[in-house]
């Protein structure tokens, strides 16, 4: 059976409430999101991962050392699934350059892949200071909180990254989806659309926009959203696919309020 297409994954993952990882990350790795803005190498590239991931091993096998060689071979691990092994480079990074405050963001990043929500949390804290904060890392600390159900403490963070850097598309986005984990897709919508009104929104933004605008069941225009980035069938599979989702928990919630009103009548 073929891979799901994009927005249907993240869908899934909405329709059902579970996936927050897929949530907050649209489509472009495989782990912990670059949707915050990159503390190290970018997610946006056209390059194969898996040569990238070679290349950066070769150059960190040849120095083990270089913080920058750890950094870049972490984050091409992460882009390949490999959250493990990129906690152990890191980590050792970490260890070997502890006031690096560049080696401790990407060692949080890594730690949160792998589902380390807390010492994530506490390495990125450490990674930037409350005199020097560093948006980036707010926002990505935002996702992190918002992994561990802290959802309200979660949006404090992003709102710190946008008086930091007004109008970011990424953490608006992050902050979207952060109340799409809270079931509130009017203010999700609300984000997302000053995400993607900025003109510097990238395909995640689209992605995450039209997944708020089909769970409340306007089709037709997040699939209008969606063809800017999938051709036209995938484009149509996926919304069909979110369709399908929705239906079915309308459907779930009208038998609960049957068995309910039963319940209640005997």
């Amino acid at each position: 059976m073929r891979e799901l297409p994009c927005l249907v994954r993240i869908a899934t993952s909405a329709a059902l409430s579970v996936g927050l990882a897929l949530l907050l990350s649209g489509c472009k790795t495989s782990g912990m999101p670059d949707v915050t803005g990159s503390l190290g190498m970018r997610a946006e590239t056209s390059a194969d991962p898996q040569r990238v991931e070679q290349i950066a091993g070769e150059q960190y096998r040849s120095r083990p050392r270089d913080p920058d060689a750890a950094i870049a071979y972490g984050n091409a691990l992460r882009a390949i699934g490999q959250r493990a092994q990129a906690v152990a480079v890191l980590e050792k990074a970490s260890l070997a350059n502890p006031s690096n405050k560049a080696v401790r963001a990407a060692y949080g990043r890594a730690l949160a892949d792998n589902g380390n929500f807390q010492l994530a949390f506490d390495t990125l804290s450490r990674a930037h200071s409350p005199d020097n904060p560093d948006w980036r890392i707010l926002s990505v600390q935002g996702t992190v909180l918002d992994q561990m159900g802290r959802n309200e403490e979660a949006r404090r963070y992003y709102a710190s990254a946008l008086r930091l850097a007004p109008g970011e598309p990424s953490v608006l986005s992050n902050l979207g989806m952060s109340y799409v984990l809270t079931k509130d897709l009017p203010k999700a919508e609300e984000a997302l659309r000053q995400a993607y009104a900025s003109g510097r929104a990238d395909s995640r933004v689209r992605q995450n926009l039209a997944l708020v605008i089909g769970l409340q069941g306007r089709f037709a225009e997040a699939e209008t959203i969606v063809r800017a980035d999938l051709p036209p069938d995938e484009a149509a599979a996926n919304v069909a696919y979110l369709k399908q989702m929705v239906s079915g928990q309308d459907a779930t919630r009208t038998a609960s309020r049957k068995v309910g009103v039963m319940a209640s009548g005997r």
